[in-house]
């Protein structure tokens, strides 16, 4: 069973940075996609990036070239860089994972592995 396990999320000043990682486990022998999301109050769920088996990246809009998504060779973490941040990138940030069967899934539905949420505040 696939286990994703956030770390990393705290509070900063408008402009700073942050680093956030999630470690995976339990997919030996099987390929999966993974994703960031983020949840504000009161907001949906919405995509920050995705990552294909292919390491290939797809961010979103709001992004904006602040964020970096990288994973380690071995595939056990994935880890978001975030610069630059504004007080509405706040909330909850979760790490996403998804077998893949030929195709990564398109929406927040179609991921079926989820880790516990790290919280992310950026002050004004």
């Amino acid at each position: 069973q696939v286990k994703l396990t956030e770390s990393g999320g705290g509070s900063v000043q408008t402009g700073g940075s942050l680093r956030l990682s999630c470690g995976v486990s339990g997919y030996i022998g099987r390929r999966y996609c993974m994703a960031w999301f983020r949840q504000a109050p009161g907001k949906e769920r919405e995509e920050v990036v995705r990552m294909d088996i292919y390491d290939a990246t797809r961010y979103a809009d709001f992004v904006a070239g602040r964020f970096t998504v990288s994973k380690d060779n071995a595939g056990n973490t994935l880890t978001l860089d975030m610069n630059n941040l504004k007080p509405e990138d706040s909330g909850m940030y979760f790490c996403a994972a998804e077998e893949y069967l030929g195709y990564c899934p398109r929406e927040v539905g179609g991921f079926g592995h989820w880790g516990q949420g790290t919280q992310v505040t950026v002050s004004s």
